[in-house]
């Protein structure tokens, strides 16, 4: 078996580095759109507007996105995605460099650039077993997560440094310009279609199957709803309430930190997973997002910002470590030709969750008090990953290097 590494493989290097440019662009946008909607008069609702209107169209497209990535070329799916997710940032930064934007603008082009990522997502995520050979996919996944998690963090930064230096036209330009050289990246990946055997099926057919194939594995679908838990109280509630405790106790730069410490914490992660191949891999991954009950429970009890910083990093390590084993034990378990629809239900399960936080945040503030919000959230944390880890198929799971094919006996 070669020792090679996964940046050895060309179609890999092209997908690395087209998955970073996006990350950073994506990481970019919403810092400068929020300045870009204040800069031309918009009010806290105008700027949820815009932001909602990305939101629901790319939750609205993942599932036709897993569709069309399992029919047709990955690549494809993802050169088209990033070409329209281009032109509709470009023509954002033009309307706010020129001073010409509106929110009902900025809303209408926000929803081309939500569709384009509602459909690039499950394609980028299942493309990663088609560029690497098996015995380099933890590999291939560790080095994904670590870009991901870097730029994001480099993205959010460099966002907030463009809208104050030289204004939010120019970073959703810089975004524009991210997904207009990523494009021919993935173009270059040049990796074989993932042919389902279904091409005459029709897309409902299809939703239908993949539909199947997700619930089919007791390990995937407690999983996902073990994060739809954790995501409406970790990144939707404690996201929407932290903030409001910072101001009341250690200060807005101290939140900044905080989640600066929690990226690190994911790029730390990711190089652990990288190593650290333990035989219940996922099991253990299971186990390890406890961690993130850890700043819930910081944030509840008069929080200091080294502390919060430490728990957030804590946690950041934990959600690091199952990034990478969840993405090679999907790639290793399910179907080729049906990986991209399963990908689709998972990020659907958990995309949805955050903004029924978020929503949730307000009024159970009001009824119950922060501190008490927050450690029911840390006790949801809690519940959801100790009964995830009761499963037997969680308990039992093992990450081998051969990708099942259909057919395959299911757990």
């Amino acid at each position: 078996m070669s020792a090679r590494r996964a940046f050895h493989f060309a179609p890999f290097r092209y997908l690395f580095f087209a998955r970073l440019l996006t990350v950073l662009g994506n990481s970019i946008a919403p810092v400068a759109l929020a300045f870009a909607v204040l800069d031309i008069g918009g009010s806290a609702g105008d700027l949820g507007i815009v932001v909602a209107a990305r939101s629901i169209f790319n939750v609205a497209f993942l599932l036709i996105g897993g569709v069309l990535a399992d029919r047709y070329s990955r690549s494809k799916v993802l050169v088209w995605s990033s070409a329209i997710a281009a032109f509709s940032q470009a023509v954002v930064a033009w309307l706010v460099l020129d001073g010409s934007a509106t929110v009902a603008l900025l809303a209408l082009l926000g929803i081309l650039n939500g569709a384009a990522a509602g459909v690039a997502l499950p394609a980028s995520q299942a493309m990663v077993p088609q560029t690497v050979p098996a015995h380099s996919l933890r590999e291939a996944n560790a080095f994904i997560q670590l870009g991901i998690n870097g730029g994001t963090v480099i993205g959010a930064s460099l966002g907030g440094v463009l809208a104050s230096m030289v204004g939010p036209g120019w970073g959703l330009a810089v975004d524009a310009l991210g997904f207009a050289l990523a494009a021919p990246l993935y173009l270059m990946t040049r990796t074989s279609a993932a042919r389902t055997g279904e091409s005459h099926s029709n897309i409902l057919q299809d939703l239908r199957d993949g539909w199947q194939e997700f619930i089919a594995r007791s390990w995937v679908w407690v999983i996902v709803v073990q994060f739809t838990l954790i995501n409406a109280a970790f990144s939707g509630i404690m996201m929407i309430v932290g903030p409001i405790v910072a101001d009341a106790s250690f200060g807005r730069a101290g939140w900044g930190f905080a989640l600066a410490s929690q990226g690190t914490g994911l790029i730390v992660g990711s190089l652990i997973a990288l190593r650290w191949k333990p035989r219940r891999d996922l099991f253990i991954g299971v186990l390890l997002v406890l961690l993130c009950a850890l700043p819930l429970l910081v944030l509840s009890q008069h929080p200091t910002t080294a502390a919060l910083m430490a728990a957030f990093f804590v946690a950041g390590v934990g959600f690091g470590q199952f990034g990478v084993v969840w993405a090679h034990s999907l790639q290793t378990h399910i179907p080729p030709g049906k990986l991209a629809r399963v990908y689709a239900w998972d990020a659907i399960g958990s995309f949805v969750a955050i903004p029924i936080g978020e929503l949730a945040a307000g009024p159970l503030t009001a009824q119950f008090g922060i501190p008490r919000l927050l450690l029911a959230c840390a006790a949801v944390v809690v519940i959801a990953t100790l009964a995830a880890a009761c499963i037997p198929a969680i308990r039992r799971h093992e990450n081998g290097v051969v990708v099942r094919r259909e057919g395959d006996e299911r757990e």
